[in-house]
């Protein structure tokens, strides 16, 4: 299996390679040369296997011979060893024909934690073969930060410098960025938003000069990796609820498209999924999208739901690459269009997105009404991005069974849920003492060379 890159202009790698770069050398992302597919008599033998064993069958073709078996079930085991219940995403029922996927039981309680705990067993792996030290840096919206630093703390051949919006990230996820003692973690608080971290970010992968010079490495969604991991829980929830025998829909909270995008790799590999449904809260610009084919920023309000707050997509460059039958010349001129402030997709292009996708928005009132009834009706506890999907899925009832993915466990968004149902949840016994812990971070101003200085300091390059 090699990779190239949506802009069509940087050198097919291995898998191996696609995943220690991260960013392609023309800017763009890596997608595999073809989807793997997998025949319905192989998905329903999906269903004897646990977790870890589901993943490995699903994951096999896209790595071709970076690890023997023996290694990627070893780094399965070690990767899923931590998660805190046996089923890893378990399934619960919410409404007839209606189901949560919860993909919060990892170390960090998020859904991030299913890809970050997998890649930090394969960049260990791999680093450790070829005796390389790596510099990893990543912008987050409070999720991926935290999973990153959970993967990768105490790693002898990794630096970990992750950029997040200062106060733009509940406490919880700044605490789990910032507490670690582990002196090869570093969080830095950027005076922007996301999409300002994640632009810098980028600016740092297109400095060739400075990526030398760091060996810098990227584990945010623009690592193929990431998406692979997530692919395989669309498979084992579907096989759950009776795939490849019936179609099942899923219901998404996205911002960056990363998450569903998974599961549009999912369909294109065989399994059967009736719709895939684009739930965002008010920083709408997807939903915008297959509403009037217009893809333009309008700036990110600040939400309930913050790991949504997000306007550049950038998985659904992703997308966009298939969208335009794999011609990088088109994914660059939007692209630059989209740095001018946003493009329309042509009409071909529309229609193949609505062929594909669903969409609804969530408003701020919504989501805390949401969290509310579902509480009362069920006493299912979620957070304000699970809220926002389930409200987005309850205005797509169809005839396949929903399930929505919960991307984050309540607890690490309290006050949101307080104040919507007046239930107050609680950490689990592992983060209980976390608001007691020492933090450790360094604030910067929103500039390329003061982050690129503070990274050569932090790392001893």
């Amino acid at each position: 299996m090699k990779y190239i890159s949506t802009r069509g202009q940087a050198p097919a790698l291995s898998f191996e390679d696609a995943m220690l770069s991260g960013l392609a050398s023309d800017g763009g992302l890596y997608v595999p040369e073809s989807w793997p597919q997998i025949s319905a008599e192989e998905i329903t033998a999906l269903a004897r296997l646990s977790y870890e064993d589901a993943a490995f069958r699903i994951i096999k073709p896209f790595i071709g011979d970076t690890f023997t078996d023996d290694e990627l079930r070893g780094i399965l085991a070690r990767a899923y060893a931590g998660f805190r219940h046996p089923a890893r995403v378990p399934l619960v029922q919410i409404a007839p024909n209606a189901f949560i996927a919860e993909l919060h039981h990892g170390p960090t309680l998020a859904f991030k934690d299913v890809a970050m705990q997998l890649i930090g067993q394969m960049f260990e792996a791999v680093l450790k073969r070829r005796g390389e030290r790596v510099t990893i840096v990543g912008a987050t919206s409070g999720d991926t930060g935290s999973a990153a630093i959970e993967a990768f703390k105490g790693l002898d051949a990794v630096d970990v410098v992750i950029l997040y919006p200062d106060g733009r990230v509940s406490e919880v996820q700044r605490r789990q960025m910032t507490t670690p003692v582990e002196h090869n973690v570093h969080a830095v608080a950027v005076d922007g938003d996301f999409d300002d971290c994640q632009a810098r970010l980028k600016d740092m992968f297109n400095d060739t000069g400075f990526r030398s010079e760091v060996k810098l490495a990227g584990v945010n969604s623009i690592n193929w990796a990431r998406v692979m991991a997530q692919v395989v829980y669309f498979f084992t929830t579907a096989v759950s609820l009776g795939a490849p025998h019936r179609k099942i829909s899923f219901t998404v909270p996205t911002g960056n498209f990363g998450d569903i995008f998974a599961g549009y790799v999912a369909k294109r590999m065989g399994l059967p999924i009736e719709r895939l449904v684009i739930a965002t809260n008010q920083n709408d610009i997807l939903h915008r999208t297959l509403q009037s084919g217009e893809h333009r920023k309008q700036g990110v309000m600040p939400s309930l739901s913050p790991s949504m707050d997000i306007q550049v997509s950038s998985n659904f460059e992703r997308l966009l690459f298939d969208l335009y039958d794999r011609e990088g010349e088109a994914v660059r001129q939007l692209m630059g269009e989209l740095g001018a402030g946003g493009f329309a997709l042509s009409q071909g292009a529309l229609g193949r997105l609505r062929a594909e996708f669903d969409s609804g928005s969530c408003s701020e009132a919504e989501t805390s009404t949401t969290i509310r009834e579902t509480y009362a009706r069920t006493g299912e506890v979620l957070c304000p991005h699970s809220a926002v999907a389930v409200k987005v899925a309850q205005e797509q009832k169809g005839a396949a069974p929903m399930v929505v993915l919960a991307t984050a466990h309540a607890a690490k968004f309290p006050d949101a849920v307080q104040a919507a149902c007046g239930l107050h949840p609680e950490l689990p016994p592992h983060m209980a003492d976390m608001f007691t812990r020492p933090e450790r971070l360094t604030n910067c101003a929103n500039d390329l060379a003061a982050l690129k200085a503070l990274i050569l300091e932090k790392t001893g390059r």
